[in-house]
């Protein structure tokens, strides 16, 4: 298992400052069409039309907006029977993995793997970073976006050519002419990709990164925490009781909301609790990224991919308290559940694991046996044994899930289901 340590957070960090969001923002801005579109360039509009059209899907109905629900942080299950995953275009479609928040994600950098350098020891080893997906199997925004459009279990278009051809048979094709040129549609392969930048535009448009939470606003001196909130705060940057920080960074000298994007971007396995209902992992168990395709391709000639099976992105934490269910399974579907199960998982796994068949308590039941010992035993608060004080009390636990309510950006336009 990895080490995560200051110079991995601040290396990230740093990288992170100097970084935009992938977009590009250079044509004027022509007449609105819609309120909700007020503000956009005409090439994020056009990423915010092809966001919401539902012709895309076979058969029609669903659109990545149907999934990503502004309302909601822009994650959502679209009708699903199942809390944890989403519905796909056809009526028994279920997807096998939590839905993530696509907010700030374009500022994520691309997949690869990073020095990361343990401080005690000075030893330097790489370990994977960035990429979209849970399992950063799209290297980045352009990659993402035709893994749900092509998916069967997602939108279940037929092609990439046939996506063109429906935009330009559609009611926005005059918006995409306008924008790439009378010719746009004469190569579809090209034009997929055009199609997908403007996408890509639209999702690092500043209403997927508006820095407008509560937090934002006592950066920027404009608002206080509350006394419970500032001690969840004050917990959830202790590197000897919450130690959130080792994952979820932030520059802690900065009041810059840029400097806080709660996530560094990296991968870890926490060993969640199985989640029963979804069906797909019943008999297949999710091993995240040791299973992304490609990944011998970007990794170190001796690095071993069992260290990594069961490892999920580590995800901002920006929004957290309107995107439930938690983790990549969607066991939790409240906040609080997830900041005890990180501070108890190991002093009590009675409370999160079942019992086996030998009647002793099943720990990291999502993972087969064999690759358990990838799960993260090492850090605060994962360093306890069962019948130890865990690191953080029940009131600490309520302290750092009050800080955490106070990451929700306020409400941004809705765009259609």
């Amino acid at each position: 298992m990895f080490s995560r340590y200051s110079s991995l957070r601040v290396a990230l960090i740093l990288a992170l400052t100097s970084l935009s969001p992938v977009g590009a923002g250079a044509l004027d801005a022509g007449p609105r069409t819609a309120a909700d579109e007020a503000g956009l360039t005409p090439l994020e509009r056009l990423g915010k039309r092809i966001f919401e059209d539902k012709t895309l899907s076979r058969p029609a109905g669903v659109s990545c907006a149907s999934c990503h629900d502004a309302s909601t942080a822009f994650q959502g299950v679209n009708g699903s029977p199942v809390p944890a995953v989403a519905r796909g275009s056809k009526p028994e479609s279920l997807g096998k993995r939590n839905t993530p928040t696509i907010m700030y994600s374009s500022f994520a950098p691309p997949f690869g793997f990073i020095d990361d350098k343990d401080e005690e020891t000075g030893k330097v080893e790489k370990v994977p970073a960035g990429g979209q997906f849970l399992d950063g199997r799209a290297s980045d925004l352009l990659a993402q976006f035709e893994g749900p459009l092509l998916d069967p279990l997602e939108m279940n278009a037929p092609s990439k050519r046939f996506a063109v051809e429906t935009i330009r048979d559609g009611a926005y094709a005059p918006l995409t002419r306008e924008v790439y040129g009378d010719k746009i549609f004469d190569d579809p392969d090209k034009a997929f990709e055009k199609l997908a930048q403007a996408v890509v535009a639209f999702e690092a448009s500043a209403r997927f990164h508006p820095f407008a939470s509560k937090f934002d606003d006592y950066l920027r001196g404009t608002a206080k925490l509350s006394a419970l909130e500032q001690k969840g705060f004050d917990l959830f940057k202790d590197p000897k009781k919450g130690n959130c920080l080792a994952c979820h960074v932030g520059k802690e000298e900065s009041r810059d909301p840029k400097d806080w994007l709660f996530t560094d971007f990296t991968y870890d396995a926490l060993g969640a609790p199985k989640n029963a209902a979804i069906a797909a992992t019943a008999t297949t168990p999710d091993l995240g990224l040791c299973k992304r395709p490609g990944l011998d391709k970007f990794a170190p000639a001796d690095f071993d991919v069992n260290t990594v099976c069961g490892a999920f992105k580590v995800p901002t934490l920006r929004n957290v308290a309107v995107t439930g269910p938690y983790l990549h399974n969607g066991v939790f579907t409240k906040l609080r559940d997830v900041v005890a199960f990180y501070a108890t998982r190991d002093t009590d796994p009675a409370r999160w694991y079942p019992k086996g068949a030998n009647g002793k308590v099943e720990k990291f039941n999502d993972l087969p046996a064999e690759y358990r010992g990838a799960v993260n035993t090492d850090e605060v608060p994962y360093d306890r044994k069962p019948g130890e004080k865990p690191r953080l009390s029940e009131k600490e636990i309520d302290a750092i899930t009050a800080f955490l309510e106070t990451l929700t950006d306020r409400p941004q336009p809705a765009t259609s289901p």
